[in-house]
């Protein structure tokens, strides 16, 4: 009997640390690739197998625009929102695209020298791209300014750049999370992570870095000095981001997992303050979900847009 009543107790906790979201909408139930919101959580871009590149309004539930990357409707692996909510960027295996959000029009076309893995723009259109040979492009589409950053070894992962485009962030197989100068390719700091570095974020002024590798390491840097400031207080043998967004003036730490789960930290102590799990659609036939973004409102609703081609959302 004991045991029968601590079994409900704990499922009736874990259902209460994971609330049902307040809102659901499908974007799209075809598969998608990629998606991202602004920082405002109003506006996603979702690249589908089949619709092309989607731009959302979701104050109005609607469909903004439906872009077409290079000459083929499908291929875009990555996608990417500027901080101001102007510009959006899409990433296949051999090219990337830039957008403007306000008109729909596209701004350039550029075609890669390697295979594309990553993506982020800034909010001048700035460009930076991680591409599997180790490089990194950073384009100024404005100034048809190329600077390629040879600083890793090998595939690079994951990119970030500040709101200025003036710094940049990257991750790479080689164990490495190196920061630099966006418009000159110098080093700033570089971090050995001790494993394949997996996500990485910056916040909007560029002061502050995220890492994660492949084995636990969530870190927290001060870009000024290159110290840790803090780790998450992770309390499982293996987590990894696949969404990372710094909130509330850098207080707060949001996050995506692969696993369906949305979290919110506390930066300065790295604890966690709210959990909440993504929803599965009905007919799915796969019972996991990857979270690709994640963004909060003004009314303090936690936002998220995953793989399930759903937007969610909960109040803090």
């Amino acid at each position: 009997m004991k045991k029968t009543l601590l079994l409900v107790f704990c499922t009736l906790f874990l259902a209460a640390c994971q609330p049902k979201a307040d809102d659901i909408r499908v974007l799209s139930q075809e598969p998608s690739y990629s998606a991202s919101l602004s920082s405002d959580g109003n506006i996603a871009i979702v690249a589908t197998q089949s619709q092309g590149v989607q731009c959302w309004d979701l104050t109005t539930h609607s469909l903004k625009y439906q872009w077409v990357h290079g000459d083929l409707n499908t291929g875009v692996t990555a996608t990417a929102i500027s901080a101001n909510g102007e510009f959006a960027a899409s990433l296949s295996r051999d090219s990337v695209a830039l957008w403007t959000i306000a008109d729909g029009k596209s701004r350039g076309w550029w075609s890669l020298p390697a295979s594309g893995e990553s993506v982020a723009v800034a909010n001048n259109g700035a460009l930076l791209i991680g591409l599997n040979d180790g490089s990194v492009m950073s384009l100024n589409a404005a100034k048809t300014a190329l600077i390629k950053f040879l600083g890793h070894k090998e595939r690079v992962n994951t990119v970030a750049l500040s709101a200025d485009g003036r710094i940049a962030l990257s991750g790479s197989n080689d164990m490495q999370a190196i920061l630099w100068q966006a418009q000159t390719g110098q080093p700033i700091h570089t971090w050995d992570i001790g494993s394949r570095v997996t996500k990485v974020a910056l916040n909007d002024s560029g002061t502050l870095s995220f890492t994660n590798g492949s084995t636990n390491e969530a870190n927290i840097w001060d870009n000024t000095n290159g110290k840790l400031l803090n780790q998450l207080e992770i309390k499982r043998r293996q987590m990894t981001f696949s969404a990372v967004r710094f909130a509330k003036q850098d207080t707060q730490l949001l996050t995506g997992t692969p696993a369906r789960e949305v979290i919110l930290w506390q930066r300065q102590t790295g604890k966690p303050i709210a959990k909440w799990q993504i929803a599965l659609t009905k007919n799915s036939q796969n019972r996991g979900a990857v979270v690709y973004s994640v963004a909060i409102r003004d009314t303090n609703k936690v936002v998220s847009i995953s793989s399930q081609g759903l937007v969610e959302t909960w109040q803090e």
